[in-house]
């Protein structure tokens, strides 16, 4: 469905600011770094948003076209957003050398939240957004989310089967495992690359040993997510299958009320640093606000499940 900015928030930032700071945040005793971005009002809700291996925080705040920052959008209009750095980056790198498996990276992550919610607004509560193995922390973090707060989920680059040839490449530092990655070069602002260098990082040792056990895991977590999910799978994605009967079939496995996909055109793999990373983002924006719309938004729906 086509959208166009005049569907969201008019800005409520003032104009030329760059409104993302650094933060860090306590998660069980493990420091976890990031970003922050946050309106000049109080927030419509808080978009938390968790970046795939080998990367950092800095993802979600592209810097080779500043269209590109899903933060500096965000809180233009309305909401405040965090992007952490996942346990085992960025500022928790020293204290996690091998880093955390996806599932306890989960529980650390919703204890950063509420340190984080101790101490700022968050509106009507939270929307998660992860990429790659960031998506696998969310759904993680969605299955055993306690009390009331979290709105939805919005993944992208993430799917439940490995697309041909693509399980063989994970791990691997070949230049077709850069391929995978990106996809076609045409599809990022120029300098895009120079500046990924102070995002790449190498996949700390534990969640690299549990990358392909997520195919497996999959349809245990899925079916004890209840807030509303949506999937968003790149024109050129590589590493994960997304024809519509694997997708449909993914979906299905889902125990929440509403979820969907969809196919976003002229985007590789690491789709919030490409041309069309807008769209996505203010796609984004138009699901978390069709979740504050829904009857009971932000609502434990496992426990009324139960």
């Amino acid at each position: 469905m086509p959208l166009h900015e005049s569907s969201v928030a008019a800005p409520a930032t003032a104009p030329g600011s760059n409104p993302v700071r650094a933060i860090t945040l306590d998660g069980r005793g493990v420091t976890l770094s990031g970003l922050l971005s946050e309106p000049a009002s109080p927030p419509r809700a808080l978009l938390v948003a968790l970046h795939g291996g080998g990367m950092r925080a800095g993802y979600f705040d592209g810097r080779a076209d500043p269209a590109t920052s899903l933060l500096a959008l965000a809180s233009s209009c309305g909401y405040a957003a965090l992007a952490l750095d996942r346990p085992g980056y960025g500022r928790s790198a020293a204290q996690l050398p091998t880093g955390m498996g996806l599932s306890e990276q989960a529980d650390v992550v919703r204890a950063a939240l509420d340190d984080y919610r101790a101490n700022h607004p968050c509106g009507a509560g939270i929307l998660l957004v992860g990429h790659s193995l960031g998506g696998v922390v969310a759904l993680h973090a969605s299955s055993r989310w306690t009390g009331d707060g979290l709105l939805g989920l919005d993944v992208s680059g993430i799917g439940d089967q490995w697309a041909p040839d693509a399980e063989q490449l994970v791990g691997q530092g070949s230049r077709l495992s850069h391929r995978m990655h990106w996809g076609p070069l045409a599809l990022y602002p120029p300098g895009t690359f120079r500046l990924a260098d102070a995002l790449i990082t190498p996949i700390p040792e534990q969640e690299s040993r549990e990358i392909l056990d997520w195919p497996r895991l999959y349809p245990q977590v899925a079916r004890d997510v209840r807030a509303p999910v949506r999937f968003t799978f790149a024109e050129h994605e590589l590493w994960w299958r997304s024809d519509p009967e694997t997708v449909r079939a993914m979906l299905e496995r889902l125990g929440s009320p509403l979820s969907c996909s969809e196919r976003l055109a002229d985007a590789g793999h690491n789709i919030s640093l490409g041309r069309t990373a807008r769209t996505y983002h203010l796609r984004v924006l138009a699901f978390l606000e069709q979740c504050l719309s829904l009857p009971g938004a932000g609502e434990n729906r496992a426990a009324k499940h139960h």
